[in-house]
């Protein structure tokens, strides 16, 4: 579905002239033809599941979150304002991501999934959100929310 909207996209892009929108999205399907090929080798022949390209979009993001501090540290602003322009073309075929109240109740209801006691179950508390929560929350963002709640404890 993801690859179906994407190459609509990079359609619709190429009708309207929208230069950015069609450099991001030609980026966004070189990295999945990228992680497609890496899939073959372990025998997936049809290309990774949504779900995988959402956790995809996710490392883009950050990737281009990365950037952009460090583009406005060097009074690059001109190229912070190109990553942000290129999270904002990738957000739009991600889900709605979870406000704060959300992300917290969803570690709340995975630390109780999970029977998580401690910090030393951060890791099971994470696989399970990023197990249903996938493309809907920053993981770095609810790391730290479960960490919070599980030093609490």
């Amino acid at each position: 579905m993801l690859r179906t909207r994407l190459n609509e996209a990079m359609k619709e892009a190429m009708r309207t002239k929208d230069a950015g929108g069609l450099s991001t999205i030609r980026l966004i399907l070189a990295a999945l033809k990228d992680r497609d090929i890496a899939a073959r080798s372990k025998g997936n022949y049809d290309g990774i599941s949504d779900e995988d390209i959402l956790q995809m979009f996710n490392g883009m993001i950050k990737q281009r979150r990365d950037s952009i501090s460090l583009y406005e540290q060097g009074g690059r602003c001109e190229l912070a304002q190109k990553e942000k322009d290129e999270i904002e073309v990738i957000q739009r075929f991600m889900p709605k991501q979870m406000d704060d109240a959300e992300v917290s109740a969803a570690v709340k209801a995975a630390i109780a999934a999970t029977e998580a006691k401690g910090l030393k179950d951060m890791g099971r508390v994470m696989a399970a959100l990023k197990e249903k929560h996938a493309g809907q929350m920053d993981f770095t963002r609810a790391s730290a929310v479960v960490k919070q709640s599980l030093a609490q404890g």
